[in-house]
């Protein structure tokens, strides 16, 4: 499917993008505000956005009926954080078409998109209980990531290069690499961009602000 991803994280936003990228998806944009999106949704439609609730300049809620004038045939999913019962309704009366959790894994996601692009609207709460679990083993995998990997993961939660991370810890290029090569590995993971997707899946960074949230 073509998908559009619109979330003012920009390295959660062009971490998603690749992860969709990675499953066959024809990412056709990434934006970092609605306003941004705008013209994106004018130039080349989407089957779905994926947008976040949260902006500085409002609620994507807020932002659905430019959204959807912009792009009439698109489906629209919210990704969240949090998603309580009042949003999922305000969500559904603005015409969005599905929920997704941040703390979702990967495939999770991709799931409810394909379902919301097959004709369904995802409203089963599933992003919350998705939610739920990730922050419920949060604190597993803390506990096998020492002080300074954490300071690690948050700088690459907040977009820092190795060599800036290096700078702002005090230590080598060698050594912070180091550092990431061990987060990367006590993550199960390859990439810098999947050590962020995953941190925000187990609810230990939070992917706006960059910050420590597992304690």
């Amino acid at each position: 499917m073509k998908v559009l991803v619109c979330d003012d994280h920009a390295v959660f936003a062009d971490s998603l993008s690749l992860v969709l990228a990675d499953a066959g998806h024809a990412v056709v944009g990434v934006a970092y505000s609605p306003a941004e999106a705008l013209p994106l949704l004018r130039a080349d439609p989407p089957d779905v956005c994926l947008i976040d609730l949260r902006f500085p300049a409002g609620t994507a809620l807020d932002w659905m009926p430019r959204l959807r004038a912009a792009a009439p045939e698109a489906r629209f999913v919210v990704l969240t954080g949090f998603l309580e019962q009042r949003v999922l309704d305000a969500g559904l009366a603005a015409g969005v078409h599905g929920f997704a959790h941040k703390g979702q894994q990967a495939g999770d996601v991709l799931a409810v998109l394909r379902r919301v692009e097959a004709g369904e609207i995802v409203a089963d709460r599933a992003a919350r209980r998705g939610g739920d679990r990730a922050h419920g083993r949060a604190g597993q995998v803390a506990r096998f990531l020492t002080p300074r990997e954490r300071e690690v993961l948050t700088r690459l939660a907040r977009g820092e290069s190795t060599q800036a991370l290096a700078k702002a810890m005090g230590v080598t290029r060698s050594t912070a690499r180091s550092h990431v090569q061990s987060v990367l590995s006590k993550l199960g993971v390859h990439s810098q961009r999947e050590a962020v997707i995953e941190a925000a899946r187990h609810g230990l960074v939070s992917v706006e602000t960059g910050e420590w949230l597992a304690g």
